[in-house]
């Protein structure tokens, strides 16, 4: 399995993905400047990472002006092909904007930028992403952004619950999904979600930051492992 990891003027987290994916996770991946208009050499079964940062600046809604970058059109192609795509954070907003993933992350409902660890509960094992994650158990992952509360009309809400595309929710240590878990105001607690065809997963807080031992906290690499061994069994 092939990654590329796309980089944008402002991208912050790029390097701890490479590192998680190419030292941690054994893979080969490739850097993609923003400003290319292809996609060399990716099939069907490889991935493309949009990492978290602020592109651009933010200085718009964020994720909007990434979505327009020269290389999102292939990005989209590829997706509509099969091609998996996972973003992350300013990845995931970018993926909204870009009409990849359906929804918006609007402003914190405190309107401050949050950076902590925080409690995840895997809500679905029905995506490459998941299958090997334990949903009985919450994970520890970092997040960082100050426009990372998910809002969607009723009717997308209620297709996202209706198709299982609800991949992880915001919680306490013991797995309990409720108000005081969830640190920006997201809808139902939504931390990231998957697209109806269960190849473009978007989420908030940042896997590749607890991924290694040497910062105190692994819960992050399942995801990584899920997709990379799911994948490969898949082909």
């Amino acid at each position: 399995m092939k990654f590329g990891v796309v980089i944008f003027p402002g991208s912050n987290c790029d390097s701890d993905m490479l590192h998680v994916l190419s030292e941690v996770m054994g893979q080969q991946v490739v850097e993609l400047w923003h400003k290319e208009t292809q996609l060399p050499d990716f099939r069907e079964g490889d991935c493309i990472v949009l990492p978290g940062g602020f592109s651009y600046g933010d200085y718009l809604r964020s994720g909007a002006i990434a979505s327009h970058s020269p290389i999102m059109k292939s990005v989209i192609e590829f997706a509509q092909n099969g091609g998996y795509v996972f973003g992350i954070c300013n990845g995931f907003q970018i993926l909204c904007e870009s009409g990849l993933l359906p929804g918006a992350l609007l402003r914190n409902e405190n309107q401050r930028f949050i950076c902590k660890n925080i409690y995840l509960k895997p809500a679905t094992r029905n995506t490459q992403l998941t299958r090997l994650v334990n949903t009985n158990k919450a994970l520890k992952i970092p997040i960082a952004h100050a426009e990372g509360r998910y809002y969607a009309d009723t009717a997308t809400l209620q297709s996202l619950k209706e198709n299982d595309q609800i991949l992880f929710q915001y919680c306490d240590e013991n797995g309990e999904i409720n108000t005081a878990a969830n640190p920006n105001g997201s809808l139902d607690n939504i931390a990231g979600i998957c697209n109806a065809n269960r190849n473009v997963f978007g989420m908030m807080p940042h896997p590749e930051r607890a991924s290694e031992m040497v910062l105190g906290n692994t819960d992050g690499r399942a995801l990584f492992e899920s997709l990379v061994e799911t994948v490969a069994v898949a082909q």
